[in-house]
């Protein structure tokens, strides 16, 4: 399987569809995003297909030891995933980077021997505090480094975004996602997942209810979209990570 993944290629090219779990808690759940993915792809003729292990104010240690009723270790002993992406607690590489090194060790050891490659999913700083960014960074790369794995880099991308459009609010409350921000953060993964432009990616998108009708996840005004998948385009995902497959 030849995928690019921040700065090597990472969409299957000999697979119909690429089989993805998103393990984390709300900064993956919010308005849909690995929904939002899965449409994105769709709308440019691929196949991504996301599952989520996902748990309001979850930690990896959580989802490691089966707590908080997390159903991640279930999924990987009963599922064949090509990517597992892990997302750890927005501040746990602040308040806790000892279990952020050790459970994300682990949990990337036990991913790798069911089959699967796993992949981190680099938050953002809060809008009270954008300095929390200056310490996510580094520990997502340097684990990475030290897992010899992919990182993606959302917070960066996240708080450029930030940056350049002070008045686009990227944020639903101190630190979720709003709307746009995850449809932002859905532009990310399909990057760094297919290698592929985000520039034809639709400002409205839709999936299909289980009654076959029409469920509309997102809408978004062009001039928004826009900026967003230039933001994306222009962002030099190798400079986040230097780990080549």
């Amino acid at each position: 399987m030849s995928l690019l993944l921040v700065g090597s290629s990472v969409f299957a090219q000999n697979k119909q569809e690429t089989d993805i779990l998103f393990v984390g808690n709300s900064f993956t759940y919010f308005w849909n995003m690995p929904q939002m993915l899965e449409a994105m792809a769709k709308s440019q003729g691929l196949n991504i297909k996301t599952t989520q292990s996902t748990v309001g104010g979850s930690t990896l240690e959580e989802h490691f030891n089966k707590k908080k009723n997390t159903q991640t270790i279930k999924l990987l002993d009963s599922v064949k995933y090509d990517y597992v992406v892990l997302q750890d607690h927005s501040l746990a590489t602040i308040d806790n980077p000892k279990d952020f090194n050790k459970y994300s060790k682990k949990l990337s050891e036990l991913i790798r021997k069911k089959g699967a490659k796993p992949v981190l999913y680099m938050t953002w700083g809060y809008h009270s505090n954008p300095l929390l960014q200056e310490k996510i960074t580094p520990a997502y790369n340097n684990l990475a480094k030290e897992l010899s794995s992919k990182v993606i880099p959302v917070g960066p991308i996240f708080m450029k975004g930030r940056q350049l459009r002070p008045d686009l609010n990227l944020y639903f409350d101190d630190k979720h996602p709003s709307p746009e921000a995850s449809y932002l953060i859905a532009l990310v993964f399909y990057k760094a997942f297919t290698g592929k432009s985000v520039m034809e990616i639709p400002d409205r998108l839709t999936t299909k209810a289980y009654d076959g009708e029409p469920l509309y996840l997102m809408f978004i005004p062009s001039e928004t979209g826009n900026f967003l998948r230039q933001l994306v385009e222009g962002y030099e995902f190798t400079n986040l990570n230097s780990i080549t497959e």
